[in-house]
């Protein structure tokens, strides 16, 4: 742990814990009162930095109000990630709302290893949650009927599902004629089916990867996850349409299609003509830096 890195205690306690500072940035939605009134009082610039308001939240958010016009007479700039964000956050009182777009777009991600693309195919099923491998896998198998030789990397999103993903998948891959293996014992991508079963290597599969079928977004509940991870790697990127907490990011994307589980065969076929996933969306970091350097 660096040095600079200090826990953020309960509420109460910061009194005693906020010291005289130069700038108070606060990342996203930790809309702390507390936390802003003191950092003002006590002579600070406060930042709310890549703020957004899901469609989701955005009832609540109204709802309290009362609260968050309180909350944002204390916020001197506040960076949001998209104009529909910026209404919202206006709409409960923030001051001087700049678009910067989501500053999480402005990182690459980089693979940690390399690993040799098996030959055809390589479709992943990244981040998937409960209820959405069985479908995946029966869509995989109807699609590769015509598209073999091919694979599928499947990834679920919680270590404590591999068992049973794995159990579930191997099934399906015995019923259907197909080779089934996990990550963690063969070490090997030469199978049909490979369960992915680590933890932090999906950058690493997205790299060797032509299809994403992006996960959390078939199931209603869950609210899509991060698509913009696979840009970098050229892939053509399939998704549900249950995407309510990942709608910024789609919407700085473009290329993305969207289907059901039942229409996944559908969708892996239009994928195999279709455009990689690209970012249309800019970041402006400049207008963040340079506030911050006025102060510091």
């Amino acid at each position: 742990m660096l040095q600079a890195v200090r826990f953020l205690p309960f509420e109460p306690l910061l009194w005693f814990w906020v010291r005289p500072q130069k700038v108070l940035a606060v990342m996203e939605a930790e809309l702390w009162y507390l936390l802003f009134y003191l950092a003002k009082r006590r002579g600070a610039l406060t930042l709310l930095i890549n703020a957004r308001i899901s469609d989701r939240s955005w009832p609540a958010y109204r709802r309290f109000g009362w609260l968050y016009r309180r909350i944002f007479a204390q916020i001197d700039t506040v960076y949001a990630q998209s104009d529909k964000d910026a209404e919202r956050l206006r709409a409960l009182g923030a001051k001087a709302v700049v678009v910067t777009g989501n500053i999480k777009l402005a990182a690459t991600p980089r693979p940690t290893r390399r690993y040799e693309k098996p030959s055809g195919i390589v479709v992943t099923a990244a981040s998937t949650h409960e209820g959405e491998e069985e479908g995946i896998v029966k869509a995989f198998v109807a699609w590769r009927r015509g598209h073999s030789p091919s694979c599928l990397l499947l990834v679920p999103r919680h270590p404590e599902r591999f068992d049973a993903v794995a159990d579930l998948a191997e099934k399906a891959a015995k019923k259907a004629g197909l080779t089934f293996s996990r990550w963690s014992k063969e070490g090997s991508l030469d199978a049909d089916i490979v369960l992915i079963d680590t933890m932090g290597e999906l950058i690493n599969f997205y790299a060797i990867t032509d299809i994403v079928v992006l996960g959390g977004a078939f199931v209603p509940g869950v609210g899509g996850h991060n698509p913009v991870e696979a840009i970098p790697f050229g892939c053509r990127l399939i998704s549900g349409k249950e995407i309510f907490n990942q709608r910024a990011l789609f919407a700085a994307t473009k290329g993305a299609i969207f289907t059901e589980l039942p229409n996944l065969p559908e969708a892996l076929e239009e994928a195999l003509g279709a455009e990689p996933i690209t970012l249309v969306t800019p970041v402006r970091l400049d207008p963040i830096i340079e506030r911050l350097r006025s102060v510091v």
